[in-house]
């Protein structure tokens, strides 16, 4: 599933190639993804411009003249940059083509993303209006999260997967910040103190960015808008590596099923308290 890294690298791979351009056609050949996609949508995109590309949490957000379109990878899906001659693949639903001739293919195996359209102020749509901050962004800090900690029963990784407190921390990526951090994935949100959150804080913002910077992670389905897979699985730690040694100690990675999510660690270095 493509998560935050994944969605950021998509996001500067195609932005270039969309900004301040106008859209000439949008094709719609299946509109039954998560929620139906909108009938009119042609209508409504056509001769519209694409003034800015941007994220927040896992939604990519068009700003156009009118509105904003806001696509969402789910589980499978990808956008990628590609020509007219290109083949049409069985599950490529939407193509968006551009006045310089760029066609924006989304692609979506599973049918769980989203192509929505909306003409309200993009920080009131249901959809975003109550997501928590940005990993990476200056709002996310230490003292933030020590008081939202507080009380709190569930595990430590659920939590920081949890968009009300943090959004884009996906699965992959909290298995390898809480390997970094020492944390087994287990403790109670409550018991980690405040010199282990302003760990875990910095961690996560650092396994994010580097994830980024590779181009995200494929495991099945991601590529990158270019088409390319991500290369961050080359430098994951303990995620997907059950029953190989921990690169730090040697000790057999564990793994188990935490809300249906699979989960991996260390049981030297991450040893619960």
């Amino acid at each position: 599933m493509p998560e935050l890294p994944e969605v950021e690298t998509t996001c500067r791979g195609i932005a270039p190639h969309l900004e301040k351009h106008t859209i000439k056609n949008i094709i719609i050949r299946n509109h039954s993804l998560r929620w139906p996609i909108l009938n009119g949508l042609p209508d409504i995109l056509a001769k519209q411009t694409i003034h800015k590309v941007s994220r927040r949490a896992k939604y990519l957000l068009f700003q156009c003249d009118t509105g904003t379109l806001i696509i969402h990878l789910g589980m499978s899906g990808h956008l990628q940059i590609v020509t007219p001659s290109d083949e049409v693949a069985k599950h490529s639903h939407v193509d968006i083509t551009l006045d310089n001739d760029t066609l924006l293919r989304y692609t979506d195996p599973r049918r769980f993303g989203a192509v929505l359209w909306t003409s309200e102020p993009i920080e009131q749509h249901h959809l975003l209006k109550h997501l928590a901050p940005e990993p990476l962004s200056d709002a996310f800090t230490a003292d933030y999260l020590t008081v939202l900690l507080k009380g709190k029963k569930t595990s430590i990784k659920n939590f920081i997967m949890n968009s009300k407190y943090v959004v884009g921390v996906g699965n992959i990526y909290a298995n390898e910040a809480l390997f970094l951090a020492g944390i087994h994935p287990k403790t109670l949100a409550n018991d980690v103190d405040h010199d282990k959150t302003i760990q875990l804080v910095a961690i996560i913002k650092q396994v994010l960015t580097k994830a980024i910077k590779a181009g995200g992670t494929t495991l099945k389905d991601f590529k990158k808008s270019d088409g390319k897979p991500g290369y961050f699985a080359q430098q994951l730690n303990v995620y997907g590596r059950e029953s190989l040694p921990c690169p730090q100690c040697n000790v057999e990675i564990k793994h188990y099923k935490e809300a249906q999510r699979a989960t991996f660690y260390c049981p030297h270095c991450q040893a619960i308290d």
